[in-house]
C-alpha cells in the first residue's frame, strides 16, 4: 500500500470517527466509561439520580444536588389512570402489544399539552431571570413577562393551579426541601423566589390563592440545579415512565381485552344528525363531478 493510499485510508477512518462523536460513553473491548469513569466505580457507588445528571451534565453532582434531583424524580412518577399517558399504556396492554409498546404508547403524548408544564414552566421562570439580571425588580420583571405570555395568547400559566387539587400536595413538600437547600447552602434560591413572585402575580385580585402545583415547584428544582430548560420535558418523562410501566404490568397482571376509555355499560354520547335516509346520489351529485368526467 501506498504512503498516499494509506493516508487516504486514515483520512476515511478519522471521517467515520468523527461521524458519531461522543464525550459520553467510551466502549473497547472488556472497558466501560461514562464521561471517564469505569463502568465498575460506578455500579454499587452512585444513585439512579446521580447517573441522570453525570449522563446529562458530565459531572457528578454532589449528594445535596443529587437529593433534591430525587425528590423530584419520586414526586411525578404518576398521577392515576384518568392522566392519558397512563390510560393508554393500560388500553395499549389490551389490545395485546408487549410492554416496551404500551409505554411507547404513552410517552409518545407527553408533549407540550399533557407532560409540558413543567419545561414550559422552567421557560417562564428562565424569561423573567433574565429581566432581574437586566436590572428589573422581581416583581415587575414577573409582571411584565406574565403580561407578555397573556398578549401572546397564554391562556394557562404553566405550573400554577390543578384541575384536580385545590392545592397539588407534592408542590409545598418539594418547596419546603429547596427551602432546606437554600438554608444549607445547596443552591440560592433564585428560582424558588421567582416561583413564589408568578404565584403571587396571578393570585393577585382573587377570592383565593392561585397555587404553585407540581410542574411549578419541579420547575424551581430544575432550574435551581442548573439543568437546561430543553431538559425539562426529558427529565419528567424519566419519571413518569414508571408510573407508565407499573400500570401496564398491572393491567397485564389484571388481563382483560380491548378495553376502552369507558366500560361498555356507559355509553357515549352521540351528537351528529338523528338516522336520515341516504338520497339518491345521482339527484345530488355535484354538477363539478360531472363536468370533469
Amino acid at each position: 500500500m501506498s504512503e498516499r493510499t494509506a493516508q487516504q485510508l486514515e483520512a476515511v477512518v478519522e471521517s467515520a470517527q468523527d461521524w458519531w462523536s461522543t464525550d459520553i460513553v467510551d466502549i473497547h473491548p472488556g472497558y466501560i466509561a461514562m464521561r471517564g469513569y469505569p463502568i465498575e466505580e460506578l455500579i454499587g457507588h452512585v444513585t439512579f439520580p446521580e447517573m441522570i445528571w453525570l449522563m446529562l451534565r458530565g459531572e457528578l453532582p454532589t449528594r445535596p444536588q443529587a437529593r433534591l434531583m430525587e425528590a423530584a424524580l419520586v414526586s411525578a412518577v404518576d398521577h392515576g389512570p384518568h392522566a392519558p399517558s397512563i390510560a393508554i399504556s393500560r388500553m395499549a396492554m389490551t389490545c395485546g402489544v408487549p410492554l416496551n409498546g404500551a409505554m411507547a404508547s404513552a410517552i409518545n403524548v407527553l408533549d407540550d399539552v399533557h407532560g409540558g408544564a413543567g419545561q414550559q414552566c422552567m421557560e417562564l421562570y428562565s424569561e423573567i431571570a433574565a429581566r432581574v439580571d437586566g436590572g428589573a425588580a422581581l416583581a415587575s420583571a414577573t409582571a411584565e413577562v406574565l403580561g407578555e405570555w397573556r398578549t401572546q395568547g397564554v391562556r394557562y400559566v404553566p405550573g400554577f393551579g390543578h384541575r384536580w387539587h385545590p392545592l397539588d400536595p407534592r408542590a409545598p413538600r418539594l418547596l419546603g426541601l429547596v427551602d432546606d437547600a437554600v438554608a444549607a447552602g445547596d443552591v440560592d434560591g433564585r428560582y424558588a423566589a421567582i416561583g413564589r413572585a408568578v404565584e403571587d402575580a396571578i393570585s393577585a385580585g382573587r377570592p383565593a390563592r392561585f397555587p404553585m402545583n407540581i410542574d411549578g415547584a419541579t420547575a424551581v428544582i430544575y432550574s435551581e440545579l442548573g439543568f437546561a430548560t430543553e431538559l425539562g420535558r426529558g427529565i419528567f418523562i424519566l419519571s413518569r415512565s414508571v408510573g407508565i410501566l407499573a400500570h401496564a404490568w398491572e393491567q397485564h397482571s389484571q388481563g382483560g381485552r380491548i378495553k376502552g376509555p369507558m366500560p361498555k355499560t356507559i355509553p357515549y354520547r352521540y351528537t351528529g344528525p338523528a338516522r336520515r335516509a341516504v338520497p339518491d346520489l345521482d339527484l345530488t351529485e355535484p354538477t363539478a363531478d360531472k363536468e370533469s368526467r
